[in-house]
């Protein structure tokens, strides 16, 4: 990933947190046919390792846990907030009109092997852990009960379970781009904050509460 040094952010908690709160990984792996990308959700262990550990499931059905080359690294690569900047933002416009537009964005790259789990008990407790996880962010915003794995019939999950094959990534290199104005002057970076403000629209309020 390209990296101008003000864009860098190598903070390993605020790499974690950007992980944490948008879990959906592009998975990126090698196999004879070339570059494959699948899209899964990963949970981040931060105390395992040095860096964490990223955890995940693929259906057994997909080729990925058996064609990736095991002695070339994976890459999952988290998305943050993004959007469009107009140079209306910026205070130089009205001064010079040497502006021009830009895009904004935080994302994560992870680094590291790619290990796979068949075994049942392992993938159970994963998917415990995954769903715990999600529902009661879930019953937070919405009040609404939980969903637990035993809330279905256990041949069901049984079943389920047989369906898919576990992930890990030990993340042996970790990098984060923020490029949210750190170019830009003070009084540039103020408009851009002031006009994100104004909208409507999450994400780009998103890149507002994010900006590092």
């Amino acid at each position: 990933m390209y990296l101008p040094a003000h864009f860098k952010e190598d903070r390993l908690p605020v790499l974690h947190d950007l992980i944490g709160a948008h879990p959906l990984a592009m998975l990126v792996t090698l196999d004879d046919g070339g570059l494959v990308a699948n899209h899964i959700p990963m949970e981040i262990d931060r105390e395992a390792g040095a860096l964490g550990t990223l955890r995940g499931h693929v259906a057994r059905a997909n080729p990925v846990w058996r064609s990736h080359r095991p002695e070339v690294e994976a890459m999952a690569v988290f998305q943050g907030a993004q959007g469009y900047i107009t140079p209306s933002y910026y205070a130089s416009k009205a001064a010079t009109g040497k502006v021009v537009p830009t895009w904004n964005y935080a994302t994560v790259h992870a680094h590291g092997p790619l290990r796979v789990f068949e075994d049942v008990a392992w993938l159970r407790w994963f998917v415990e852990q995954l769903t715990a996880r999600h529902e009661s962010e879930r019953t937070r915003a919405t009040g609404e009960p939980s969903w637990h794995v035993d809330d279905a019939p256990a041949a069901f999950i049984d079943t389920q379970l047989k369906a898919i094959v576990g992930i890990e990534i030990p993340i042996s290199r970790i990098e984060g781009k923020w490029k949210m104005s750190q170019n830009r002057t003070p009084e540039d970076r103020a408009g851009v904050v002031a006009g994100l403000t104004r909208t409507g629209d999450p994400m780009q309020h998103a890149m507002v509460r994010d900006r590092g």
